[in-house]
């Protein structure tokens, strides 16, 4: 456990944290007016290995040189000139902080990056973190790096649980929940839908898919894994080849066999690892889903649970009807596609950097 302190004069600005990982819809833009809910799980915090945030250069000011080493593929529409490193907590496990309202950009419905830190340390008024909840983006505090220091602290360790651990704690990330507007003349206005966080995955792992997919097509299992990637992967990629093979893998699930050529496996969501099989199946290219996620598609649950008040005695099942369907068929998060895809070197490719160049014209089709 670890506490975040001020640079300048050393107050504490945290709650005692226990490091996650990075999710993968940490920098998720989703719609327009939409209320997300907060990033980080109460307790936690996670690191942005990479630069993030402003002063931003736009692609043109960049030497190619420069975006090489820093991991770039391919040209993307800006790069954060800020320092790597960036600490993200849930607004809530802030303290000792005040808001610098003059400093904040965004309100549209809240605050956004601005061009620096809007919070400052009470004691001292050190700039210290970038508080943001603006409409479409995850509600975060984004700590300087180069603003504050982290010291362990004594309350206790927090284990790093196994993977047999991880399912027998039964959490998974359900694909539809409701989502909230702002835009209704009414208020608030609720809808059903796809799970921000499964279209970001998705577009993490469909990025992966194409570019481990050398071009040919890629059978999917059937179900909720196809219901995700089928349509995609066979608007964008040929027909009349030799198809790859993905399949799901991971703990609890059957080894995978020597004729599987890609791998969906789960991220371990305090360390950020891929599970890796052993024997024939480990050769298969893994293709990274959170945890949460993986385990719903590896162990989908017959009906989403509905809110519900008290409790149901023991052995009493529910009969709620199925929750509603959202309107529209799934679609890959198209902002954390792009991004995965021109840090991975196939990129390069010219029928895959065709992808990435008609990104927008996939989104009028319906496929992001």
């Amino acid at each position: 456990m670890f506490v975040f302190v001020c640079a300048g004069c050393g107050a504490r600005l945290t709650a005692p944290l226990a490091q996650v990982a990075l999710p993968a819809h940490a920098h998720q833009q989703y719609g327009n007016g939409i209320q997300l809910p907060v990033l980080m799980e109460p307790g936690t915090f996670a690191v942005e290995p990479e630069p993030w945030g402003p002063p931003w250069r736009r692609w043109q000011e960049i030497d190619p040189g420069e975006a090489e080493a820093r991991g770039i593929h391919a040209p993307v529409h800006a790069l954060s000139g800020g320092a790597p490193g960036s600490i993200v907590i849930a607004p809530g496990d802030t303290r000792g902080t005040v808001l610098l309202p003059e400093e904040s950009g965004g309100y549209c419905c809240g605050l956004g990056w601005g061009d620096g830190p809007n919070m400052a340390c009470e004691g001292c008024g050190l700039p210290v973190a970038t508080r943001i909840d603006d409409c479409s983006v995850w509600q975060a505090v984004w700590l300087a790096p180069g603003a504050v220091h982290r010291l362990p602290v004594d309350d206790g360790d927090i284990a790093v649980l196994s993977w047999t651990e991880l399912l027998e704690e039964g959490k998974g990330t359900p694909p539809i929940e409701p989502v909230t507007r702002w835009s209704s003349p009414c208020g608030l206005d609720h809808r059903w839908s796809w799970s921000p966080a499964w279209e970001a995955a998705a577009g993490r792992a469909l990025a992966h898919m194409l570019a481990a997919s050398a071009g040919r097509p890629v059978t999917v299992p059937h179900g909720l894994v196809a219901e995700v990637f089928r349509r995609a992967l066979d608007a964008l990629l040929p027909a009349a080849q030799p198809a790859s093979r993905a399949v799901l893998a991971g703990p609890g699930r059957p080894v995978p066999d020597e004729d599987a050529d890609m791998i969906l496996v789960p991220t371990h969501p305090q360390t950020g690892e891929l599970w890796i099989p052993e024997g024939p199946g480990a050769s298969a290219y893994p293709v990274p889903l959170p945890f949460g996620v993986w385990r719903w598609m590896a162990f989908p649950e017959p009906h989403l649970r509905h809110p519900a008040s008290g409790v149901m005695p023991d052995g009493i099942l529910r009969d709620d009807p199925p929750m509603p369907r959202p309107p529209h068929l799934f679609r890959a998060d198209p902002g954390t596609f792009r991004h995965t895809l021109v840090r991975l070197p196939a990129v390069r490719s010219p029928w895959l950097r065709e992808i990435l160049d008609n990104l927008t014209p996939h989104m009028h089709a319906g496929l992001f």
